[in-house]
């Protein structure tokens, strides 16, 4: 624990010296990114080695607050999400050292053949306006008067390395007392992440949503640990007891409704897609691909506290598995901004995560190990790949702005020619998120799959829910991946393929180095964990054993999904084998003959121009359309008019419905009442003091009736 203690150090202290030499651009980001890069690498190692081995590091430190130690500690359970943070926080770390020096040098940019005069041009992150850099412009001046030119990026350094090491804090956590105080801590980094563009009016709208949410949430939180902590002078995790609770549900109920509003969980997700896209695409990154992830984290970790579940329980995360993974992937699709519906995304894929846990819980409940043992591995390892490859999207969403200055889909196109290996590496974690093998998102989601499946053919319960469940988990499970599917092919054609739809994507250009790299490097490994998928069950199965109570299976149970993955893993190298001879053949055979290029097929019209293509609205507007009882869509429709009409168009939005009829109501009738009782603030202290003293009078009462 000696060297996660340091780790944590080597960040925040990065993060310090970033903040001393802040108005060095080029000087702050490498402080700030090699401390980030270098405390997580020790982490990693560090957690690698409590997985391999399975012993578990603990440290036990006094500190002047009550209720027990500043206790830690690093199991295998600790461990996958501590290495999931520290890989993610890396990749993210090196991005963000270009990606950052570019939004504060950002500069206006020069016409494509007039490098005299400069233009400035759309910066389309949700909508807003600003100034846009290509990398065909090296020589021109910074524009001084850019809100971004004259800001420390230290400040934004110091609260990456800050958010990184409490996350990690948060997952190392032995006590109450300790975890939520890293949970605020990690809620207040990312706050100040999020409003980075604290000019802007959105960043700001969703900085305090986000901010609001998370402290609604820690309120269940508290609750949640000071009846598990009820009986007792301490609230180290080893003390935590259910015994003065009436009903183990309601802890469960706190956990979900407490994690589940940082994981994303629906209803409680309104946060998210104002969020993520408000935020740096670095820092949306990390986010998105670990941060919600330590709602997982708490949920896991309570359960180990709560005692053999009950079969409500897993049908409880069931459903709202599936409710999150189908809304979340339908708001998704129909989204006109590429963050956002890489924000819904995750809402998708939480709810495919909570559907594996409430899969394990089920097992757990009816003694069948094969549903039990799948289901909490699929979710081990969906936490670990979603974090690879939404990290990679968002990565890669991060290059397309860098690039063209346009988030709004229906200004790109085009961009594979342009930019090819961050169009490649992002067409990779569209096909892993998708689920497709030999990517990562296919292993994890098949084990969920196994486990459903398994309980289809179980002689041991007969009740009537038991096939019933089972059913709903596959064909929710294959909804949500058809419907990612759709959704991703949407995004990818409509960003890379095709022809450009506006200047800023016709001059758009690749991204630096590092940023490249982090994205090849993240493709990689989500191909590289496909292609080796038959390890991987094994490899976290003391993970898995962390929550799975003793259940003696006859038979091997990881062996059981092991063999049609290794099936599956072969057929994939026969397939990229068949792949790589046919692009050697066609190369040679193409070697003697000339190649002429001409324009794609164009149904007759003698002037194909690009506003012919299929926009993100028409490509999925069957799908929306399918589904409208559940999405609400709302269509701005100019019909033609006339024999020969010159104006037609058609504006689609689809709102979220939970904010719409339930947050902004709710919200809007707590400020109705607030404003009721203005009268209460009378503006004297002596008044205020009054109120403090009644309350300590009425506390006294009630404590000793």
């Amino acid at each position: 624990m000696a060297w996660f203690l340091i780790a944590l150090a080597v960040m925040l202290i990065g993060g310090l010296l970033s903040v001393a030499i802040g108005r060095c651009a080029k000087s702050a980001c490498l402080v700030g990114m090699a401390s980030a890069v270098l405390g997580s690498g020790v982490v990693m190692f560090v957690s690698l080695g409590v997985l391999v081995s399975g012993h578990t590091q603990s440290l036990r430190l006094a500190w002047p607050l009550p209720l027990g130690s500043a206790n830690m500690t690093i199991d295998p359970l600790s461990a996958v999400f501590a290495a999931t943070i520290a890989l993610v926080t890396m990749a993210a770390a090196v991005y963000g050292s270009q990606y950052l020096r570019w939004r504060h040098d950002r500069r206006p940019l020069l016409p494509k053949k007039d490098d005299a005069v400069a233009s400035p041009r759309p910066l389309a992150e949700d909508g807003q306006r600003g100034w846009a850099v290509s990398p065909r412009v090296a020589r021109s001046t910074r524009d001084e008067n850019h809100p971004e030119s004259r800001k420390n990026l230290g400040v934004s350094w110091f609260f990456f390395n800050l958010l990184a090491a409490s996350m990690l804090l948060v997952v190392a956590a032995s006590n109450g007392v300790l975890f939520l105080v890293s949970w605020e801590m990690m809620s207040l980094a990312s706050f100040f992440l999020v409003t980075a563009e604290d000019d802007k009016e959105s960043a700001r709208r969703a900085g305090w949503t986000y901010l609001v949410a998370m402290h609604l949430g820690t309120a269940f939180l508290l609750a949640l640990f000071v009846l598990l902590g009820n009986g007792s002078t301490s609230l180290n995790f080893e003390h935590f007891s259910t015994a003065g609770v009436p009903s183990s549900s309601i802890l469960l109920l706190l956990a979900l409704i407490g994690f589940g509003t940082k994981a994303g969980l629906v209803p409680m997700h309104v946060w998210l897609p104002e969020a993520h896209p408000a935020a740096p695409s670095h820092v949306s990154a990390v986010m998105s691909g670990v941060m919600i992830k330590t709602g997982i984290y708490g949920l896991l970790r309570t359960l180990t506290f709560l005692g053999p579940p009950p079969p409500a329980w897993g049908w409880t995360l069931v459903v709202v598995g599936v409710a999150s993974g189908v809304l979340g992937v339908l708001y998704a699709l129909s989204q006109h901004s590429l963050k956002r519906l890489l924000a819904y995304c995750s809402v998708e894929n939480v709810g495919v995560i909570a559907i594996g846990l409430g899969v394990g819980l089920l097992g757990i409940a009816y003694r069948h190990p094969i549903m039990a043992t799948l289901g909490l591995t699929g979710t081990l390892l969906h936490v670990i790949n979603h974090a690879l490859f939404k990290s990679l999207l968002f990565l890669g969403a991060g290059s397309v702005l860098q690039s063209t200055g346009a988030g709004d889909l229906d200004r790109l196109g085009g961009l594979l020619k342009r930019m090819p290996t961050t169009g490649a590496a992002f067409l990779v974690g569209a096909a892993a998120i998708s689920g497709l093998p030999p990517l990562n998102g296919f292993v994890s989601e098949f084990l969920i799959y196994f486990g459903a499946v398994s309980g289809l053919t179980t002689r041991a319960n007969l009740l009537p829910a038991w096939p019933l469940m089972s059913v709903l988990v596959i064909g929710g499970m294959a909804l949500i991946g058809g419907l990612a599917a759709a959704c991703f092919t949407k995004a990818f054609g409509v960003v890379f393929l095709g022809e450009p739809r506006s200047e800023e994507a016709a001059n758009a250009r690749e991204v630096g180095a590092a940023m490249r790299a982090s994205v090849v490097a993240l493709a990689a490994l989500c191909l590289a964990i496909g292609l080796s998928a038959p390890v991987w069950p094994r490899a976290i199965q003391p993970a898995v054993a962390t929550i799975l109570p003793p259940m003696d299976p006859a038979t091997d149970v990881v062996a059981v999904a092991v063999g049609p993955l290794t099936g599956v893993v072969l057929g994939s190298y026969v397939l990229l084998a068949l792949i790589v001879v046919a692009s050697l053949v066609r190369r040679r055979l193409l070697a003697t003959r000339p190649v002429e290029r001409t324009v794609t097929w164009d149904c007759g019209y003698a002037n194909p121009t690009p506003r012919m293509q299929y926009t993100a609205s028409s490509f999925t507007r069957p799908v929306t359309l399918l589904f409208r009882l559940l999405l609400q869509p709302q269509d701005d429709v100019v019909s033609p008019t006339g024999f020969f009409p010159k104006l037609a168009a058609i504006r689609t939005s689809t709102p979220d419905l939970f904010q719409r009829f339930i947050y902004r109501p709710l919200f809007a009738g707590i400020v109705w009442v607030a404003s009721r009782l203005r009268w209460l603030q009378e503006g004297r202290i002596q008044i205020y003091v009054l109120y403090i003293a009644l309350t300590i009078l009425v506390l006294l009462i009630w404590k000793l009736r």
